[in-house]
């Protein structure tokens, strides 16, 4: 479904990552982790059309999108849930979510799928988006970027903030997507999450990729037990 390969991105013309090759096939989960610093959301922003790249290709259902921009990715089945979620705080859950499906006008059905996904945001619907607890915007940013229905929804660090309990509750609902047929891309620093959901993973150190394999295989890794999961 997604294919990147010698990508290269940064700011002011200077890479933080480079030569990043990684890909996704239909229905699977697939996980980046790293540390503060190893390029995960430059990586995220380039793939999703934020950020240009200044190198490589990125490949969507067989179309070249690098370059592309966002709103296009997103029209193409692309949504993006950023760490800093970026919803408008003054405005309601409702409004939130109906703002997910533009530029078309939200689908009934997919709100309906929403709400049932997640019922705290059914319950608080007239409610705006600031006044809500870190976990409930979480549920709102993804429910926002599930409006779209997308084909690949993307997820920069979902648990951001959120205490362990609501941290396995996001990971919970990211497992009924993920049955349910959806795409997963997901980067965390909450390893064992991640690992726990994902079918694949690519470790990423410094703007390239070092490790990739199946979740299992990670997990077994030293270097990955060692720096990730804090086991030797």
């Amino acid at each position: 479904m997604l294919e990147v390969s010698g990508l290269a991105a940064g700011y002011q013309g200077s890479d933080v990552v480079q030569d990043v090759a990684f890909h996704i096939d239909p229905g699977e989960a697939v996980m980046i982790i790293g540390s503060n610093g190893a390029g995960k959301t430059t990586l995220f922003r380039a793939v999703v059309g934020l950020l240009a790249p200044s190198a490589g290709d990125v490949r969507f259902e067989g179309e070249d999108i690098a370059g592309m921009p966002a709103q296009r990715i997103v029209r193409r089945g692309i949504s993006f849930v950023p760490a800093e979620r970026h919803l408008f705080p003054r405005m309601t859950v409702q409004e939130n979510l109906s703002l997910g499906a533009y530029p078309k006008r939200p689908d009934p059905e997919t709100m309906a799928v929403v709400m049932d996904l997640f019922p705290r945001l059914d319950e608080r619907r007239k409610q705006t988006a600031g006044t809500m607890s870190g976990g409930e915007q979480q549920m709102l940013a993804v429910g926002r970027a599930l409006m779209s229905n997308p084909s690949l929804i993307v997820l920069d660090e979902p648990t951001t903030g959120l205490a362990p309990r609501l941290a396995a509750e996001a990971y919970e609902a990211l497992g009924v997507l993920r049955d349910r047929g959806l795409t997963v891309l997901v980067a965390e620093q909450q390893v064992p999450l991640a690992m726990a959901f994902s079918d694949r993973g690519y470790v990423l150190e410094n703007g390239r990729i070092k490790t990739e394999g199946t979740s299992a295989e990670l997990a077994q890794d030293p270097e990955v037990r060692r720096a990730y999961l804090g086991v030797a």
